[in-house]
């Protein structure tokens, strides 16, 4: 019978065993500081006096000792805090017996219980002899647990406060037996010298170190390392099939302390994101603080987070309109729990119920409305345009007519830059919501409309990149649906505080438009995926392409081709330039809309549309036969009967 391997330092010291040890301690050095006193020569009086003095120092150290918690925290991961904790707790318990002492000299004219030196002897050795033997054996246990794990070169970027303590917590982690191999920095005053032993390079010394060194993993931990330093080091590092990992904000560590599983892999999402926007705070709060606000769609990837981002500015109340259930009950928790925030109101509902919305707008009466309810899935709607048609269009009639009625101060609708030049059902029935919208800012109009319009934002439901993480945790392949496809990319809150800066500062009838910054491929985007997870193109996974689907284009517009923009006091956002309507026109036809859906007949429905949006081309769609019948018409809307030119079109 084989006996089981004990390793003693697997389970956690008991805390008695500790308190026990803390004692000995004690003993130790109260007996050694009557020693080192006396030079080893007690007299008998001194001698009786120990006898007394001694136990009573170590009962007052073992009350110090319960009270501060000192035995309390596991030994192997001790830290600083661990240090200050046993400094403040012995340094009462001497106070407490310096002023015994201070009494006794008082009441027994000039004689004191113990001499001062051996206060100070005892102070010394309790402090330094408990801090270090914490110390030592943290030392041994991590020394002996990686004694059998796999060695790993670590390189860490950045030296300073960051860097050390990602050293440090690396030092102490348990997890890898790594070596700290260098540290690098952009700062080339520092270049040269040492840190804790470490030499310390240039950034042009990277490719130089991941070889010469076989660096297996390069931590970034550089606070104020922008975007574009970081992208840079992680294209090198990728480059030679080096890991990238990040040291987290400080505001995430824990009590000021950095813990080694604090240290994260780079997601895409990183590599994505730009520097941080600046924005009128000030405008912001004001725009919205004390004011009852509405947020429909309040349960999508937007909603939502419009939703934590208005309760930031302390309003009045928010209310979350949505037909979600279970998202709508998540926000509402993360509201109470994370923000504190509990002036928020769910509405379970349907924008394409008007009824229901007027209801909501009777109880409630809103002074601002973010509008963010739509569908937004490309193919989906291309295949029911209808639903398209109710939503996105009916729908955001409904919340605007209603906006109007009840005298709201901003309606701000979120629409997307595939309502520029659309090639897809989507994209028109998002444009078509925009023309309505700001028709309805006639001279005098008490509500403000304003359009928001920006691409793609990270993490979104349905977006690209947690379908690709699902697809690289399966193993693969990941469907890309064409090798040149590009798209831009905004994080969701990037895109949630440029809507409400938006709002903020605009007037009625504008559309906003927001710098999206580089296009970016969607292959890249999924190479860069898969080197993240440590993977190899063609070995470990493969890339699949499966065509452009039903409605979708390569490239995204942000402005439609007889549009220009003109800029704001906001380097981030512009006014798109873009044809005015009259309200009676675009209320007639979209009122023909109501006629065209009782049909259920998808291509009267999609030549409606293109009739009001001219410039909706289909792509890839089976209703590219429609625009066949529009090459020979030059003719604007409203120059003749809509259904008639349908019922040519169609004839």
């Amino acid at each position: 019978m084989t006996l089981p391997k004990i390793n003693i330092f697997d389970k956690t010291t008991p805390r008695w065993i500790v308190f026990v040890i803390d004692l000995a301690i004690s003993l130790i050095s109260i007996t050694a500081a009557y020693l080192l006193r006396f030079n080893f020569n007690l007299e008998e009086i001194h001698l009786n006096a120990a006898k007394v003095i001694i136990p009573l120092f170590v009962l007052l150290r073992a009350l110090t000792f319960l009270y501060g918690g000192t035995y309390a925290g596991i030994v192997r991961y001790t830290s600083s805090k661990d240090a200050e904790r046993i400094f403040v707790v012995v340094s009462i318990g001497s106070a407490v017996f310096t002023l015994f002492n201070l009494l006794s000299y008082v009441a027994r004219d000039g004689v004191f219980i113990v001499p001062f030196s051996i206060l100070i002897i005892e102070y010394i050795a309790v402090v330094f002899l408990m801090t270090s033997s914490r110390i030592i054996f943290k030392a041994i246990y991590y020394r002996y647990l990686t004694r059998s794990k796999i060695r790993e070169n670590i390189l860490i970027y950045g030296s300073d406060e960051f860097g050390i303590m990602a050293k440090h917590a690396l030092d102490s982690g348990s997890e890898v037996n790594s070596s700290i191999v260098a540290f690098i920095d952009h700062n080339n005053k520092k270049v040269g010298s040492k840190l804790e032993d470490v030499k310390i390079y240039s950034t042009s010394d990277l490719q130089d170190l991941i070889e010469r060194k076989e660096v297996d993993k390069v931590i970034i931990a550089k606070k104020d390392l922008s975007h574009t330093q970081k992208s840079e080091v992680v294209e090198k590092c990728l480059e030679f099939n080096v890991k990238v990992w990040e040291v987290p904000k400080f505001e995430s560590w824990v009590n000021g302390e950095l813990s080694v599983k604090q240290i994260r892999a780079i997601k895409i999402e990183d590599l994505l994101e730009r520097d941080p926007i600046n924005l009128d705070w000030d405008q912001i709060n004001e725009q919205v603080n004390g004011k009852t606000v509405l947020v429909t769609g309040a349960a999508g990837s937007i909603g939502s987070e419009m939703v934590r981002q208005v309760a930031r500015f302390s309003p009045k109340c928010i209310v979350l309109f949505d037909q979600a259930e279970s998202p709508l009950y998540d926000i509402e928790l993360s509201l109470k729990e994370e923000l504190s925030f509990y002036n928020a109101e769910i509405v379970i509902g349907d924008v394409r119920d008007k009824e229901r919305t007027q209801r909501m707008f009777d109880v409630y009466k809103p002074e601002l409305v973010y509008h963010a309810a739509a569908y937004k899935h490309v193919p989906m709607m291309e295949n029911n345009p209808s639903e398209a048609i109710k939503t996105n269009v009916l729908g955001t009639k409904n919340v605007a007519d209603l906006s109007l009625e009840y005298g709201v101060e901003r309606f701000v609708m979120v629409s997307t830059d595939k309502a520029v030049n659309p090639t897809n059902v989507m994209g028109a029935s998002k444009r078509i919501a925009e023309i309505y919208t700001q028709s309805l800012n006639y001279p005098g109009c008490p509500t403000h409309f304003i359009t928001t319009r920006f691409g793609n934002v990270l993490g979104s439901n349905g977006s690209v990149i947690p379908r690709f993480k699902a697809q690289i945790d399966k193993g693969g392949p990941i469907t890309v649906t064409h090798p040149e496809i590009t798209r831009y990319f905004m994080t969701i809150p990037e895109a949630c505080q440029l809507v409400m800066q938006a709002g903020a500062i605009g007037s009625g009838g504008k559309i906003f438009i927001f710098d999206m910054g580089r296009s970016v491929k969607i292959a890249d985007l999924a190479y860069k995926m898969i080197k993240l997870s440590g993977l190899k193109l063609g070995e470990d996974i493969q890339v699949q392409f499966t065509g452009l689907r039903p409605g979708e284009k390569l490239y995204e517009e942000l402005l439609n081709v007889k549009e220009n923009t003109v800029p704001t006091k906001h380097p981030r956002i512009m006014v798109a330039k873009v044809r005015e309507y009259e309200l009676a026109e675009v209320q007639l036809l979209i009122e023909q809309f109501y006629e065209l859906l009782d049909s259920n007949d998808n291509f009267k429905i999609v030549a409606h549309m293109k009739a009001i949006v001219p410039e909706f081309k289909s792509m890839n769609s089976i209703y590219e036969q429609l625009d066949k019948r529009f090459v020979s018409k030059t003719k604007l809307v409203g120059e003749q009967s809509v259904s008639e030119e349908i019922k040519e079109m169609l004839s």
